[in-house]
């Protein structure tokens, strides 16, 4: 589903784990570092495409997470002009985004990165909160960072509520 400017919606899932730690995860096959994220389908909301995601991607399921919070508006990216698939209608230029925040309050080991078909991830790991801006390919890294300050005082409310 691309939209009239040429955007796919789409979901950004960022995962914390109980020391402000970031799930970070390597895309299969390739030296490339991101969160999860996927598109959203017809007649499905942001937060039925994050459960919806979540399973997919990293086999998560809805009690094994506590949803924070998300972003206020779509962010987004376009895509490099390499990455623009001109022979598919309509042209997708890039994504808009609705991110995520979620505490992973189930297991670790509940991550699964082979639970569908198609794994998107072969490895993953906790990595300290800014990191995934200075990571990520650099096309994405402005959205990163906009979700990631949008979101940080979410993480300070969760540090606060631990420490208290």
């Amino acid at each position: 589903m691309i939209d009239e400017e040429g955007y796919r919606p789409n979901v950004g899932i960022i995962i914390t784990n109980g020391a402000g730690q970031l799930f970070w995860a390597r895309r299969i096959g390739e030296d490339a570092w991101q969160f999860p994220q996927g598109g959203i389908q017809r007649n499905e909301t942001p937060e039925q495409a994050l459960f919806r995601e979540l399973r997919e991607e990293i086999g998560l399921h809805p009690d094994d997470v506590e949803v924070l919070g998300c972003t206020r508006q779509w962010l987004r990216y376009r895509l490099p002009q390499r990455y623009i698939r001109r022979g598919r209608k309509p042209v997708c230029i890039g994504q808009k985004q609705v991110w995520f925040l979620l505490r992973l309050v189930g297991s670790e080991e509940q991550v699964s990165l082979n639970h569908s078909g198609e794994p998107e991830f072969d490895h993953w790991r906790w990595i300290s909160y800014w990191e995934p801006a200075r990571q990520v390919i650099s096309f994405k890294r402005r959205v990163y960072e906009r979700a990631l300050a949008e979101l940080e005082p979410l993480m300070a409310e969760l540090a606060a509520e631990s420490a208290g």
